[in-house]
């Protein structure tokens, strides 16, 4: 029989870890006004978030589930907790956070990341953030990088009240309104005018409770002239019950700044990942998107960026991998509505053992958007004969004078391709894991993996000795 290959998944062993959290306090599963009160309660909120969140739940039950991307029947929110918070609190010093969540963290490579090459680190553990430092030569330069829920209640809390959830309202959809009302945790940044930063800022998320939701807010504010690159990374362990992530994301570039947000999502494949993120870009600016998906069983996620001032830039540079039973629906938005705007979307996916790929973009460009360019190019590759990969794109132009182009592909492993390889003296096997490494090199490179360990482990797709040969495949 001929001999096939076969490209085995990422390995998760290392972000398996379970830790034991009977001592944490779980909010009862649900979704009530005694629960959006009690998680109120438990964070101290301000009058006005008190009432946000209330509101919030009101359009979360008038709202309809949506109905055009992957089923997600096996989310029921009545057996989603909502709110678990770890026994400890946040702390400013690696030495104090308790021991076995330490340990978790250690082995996802944060504290090494910190020393190493960032200029300020977050670790959320469930519900809450259990460590937050940022450099003081960072400080010095009137950066400000919290938690939050801290920032909320500091010097900062009418920047805060003026900009949350105003990119991302509740009505947007179902799920936006969920996280207006129970939301919990995040990373608040605020980068003064002319500001550059040298090394990127890094949160990173952990859900450990089985059967719980994380709900973080991250807002990010990049004034006149400032730059800074900001990483997100995500996990958690895979469990037999569906778990839910439900974050948003708000980022603000001012008049000529420039903002790189880069993110690695490898959620377990219980995880039902229904993330929302946004982008307002002034005059000049620039948004660039960096992201890797690489776990989770259902994912509806497309970061959107709206350019709104003249000679405003968009760059999304993504990457998927699909493997048995996930179904992952993954693109980007862009709304351009001033002139000389400019926006390019560039993703690659994988699919393998059944996996389901789709690729949604929708690009908006308005009458005001004279003389602006968008361009959009995804190119899916499946490494079987029952996997898919779809992409399904949308453009709106309001205006004859822009330039937008659309490039898509889909395809399996060319058999011509291998043959050339081997006849130049390469085995089949290493044709065939030069072939897949080549098709995500261009994406992958892009990803920041000189920050942390970890996003090595998520990026690496260890194609020596993952694709063997295999009789009767």
């Amino acid at each position: 029989m001929k001999e096939k290959t076969y490209v085995a998944d990422i390995d998760r062993t290392i972000y398996d870890i379970r830790n034991d959290d009977k001592d944490a306090y779980h909010m009862e599963a649900g979704l009530t006004e005694e629960i959006v009160r009690k998680i109120s309660d438990e964070k101290d909120d301000p009058v006005w978030m008190r009432e946000f969140r209330m509101k919030s739940l009101q359009i979360y039950r008038q709202m309809k589930i949506p109905d055009w991307g992957p089923p997600i029947d096996g989310l029921d929110m009545d057996h989603i907790e909502t709110y678990v918070r770890p026994k400890t609190q946040m702390r400013g010093k690696w030495s104090e956070v308790p021991g076995e969540i330490k340990d978790t963290f250690e082995r996802l490579g944060i504290p090494e990341a910190e020393r190493k090459s960032l200029a300020g680190v977050g670790a959320q553990y469930d519900s809450e953030m259990v460590y937050h430092h940022v450099k003081a030569e960072v400080e010095a330069q009137g950066v400000v990088y919290s938690d939050i829920e801290s920032a909320m209640k500091g010097e900062y809390a009418d920047m805060i009240r003026r900009h949350f959830m105003k990119l991302v309202k509740p009505n947007d959809h179902k799920f936006a309104a969920l996280h207006g009302a129970v939301w919990s945790g995040g990373s608040f940044v605020y980068v003064p005018p002319g500001v550059s930063l040298d090394f990127p800022l890094q949160s990173y998320f952990r859900l450990n409770a089985p059967g719980a939701g994380q709900f973080e807010h991250t807002l990010i504010i990049v004034d006149e002239g400032a730059y800074l690159h900001f990483i997100e990374g995500c996990s958690a362990p895979r469990y037999n019950v569906a778990n839910l992530h439900a974050g948003c994301v708000e980022l603000f570039v001012h008049k000529n700044a420039k903002l790189r947000y880069s993110t690695i999502e490898n959620w377990s494949k219980n995880m039902y990942n229904l993330n929302t993120k946004r982008a307002l870009v002034e005059e000049g600016g620039t948004i660039e998107w960096v992201s890797g998906s690489f776990g989770s069983h259902t994912s509806y996620l497309y970061p959107m960026s709206i350019l709104n001032g003249k000679g405003a830039h968009m760059e999304f540079t993504g990457i998927t991998f699909a493997g048995k039973g996930q179904n992952l629906d993954t693109g980007a938005k862009v709304v351009q509505n001033a002139p000389d705007t400019s926006s390019y979307i560039n993703t690659k996916s994988i699919s393998k053992d059944g996996g389901i790929s789709t690729f949604r973009s929708s690009v908006v460009i308005g009458k005001e958007a004279k003389n602006s360019k968008a361009a959009v190019s995804c190119e899916s590759l499946m490494l079987d004969g029952i996997s898919r990969s779809d992409t399904i794109p949308a453009m709106d132009i309001k205006t004859a004078m822009a330039d937008v182009g659309h490039e898509a592909k889909i395809g399996r492993i060319s058999d011509d391709a291998v043959f050339y390889l081997m006849s130049r003296g390469i085995s089949e096997q290493e044709a065939r894991s030069m072939i897949v490494s080549g098709f995500a090199d261009d994406v992958s490179k892009e990803l920041p993996l000189e920050y942390a360990l970890e996003m090595n482990n998520l990026i690496q797709l260890e194609m020596e000795g993952s694709i063997w040969k295999k009789n009767g495949l």
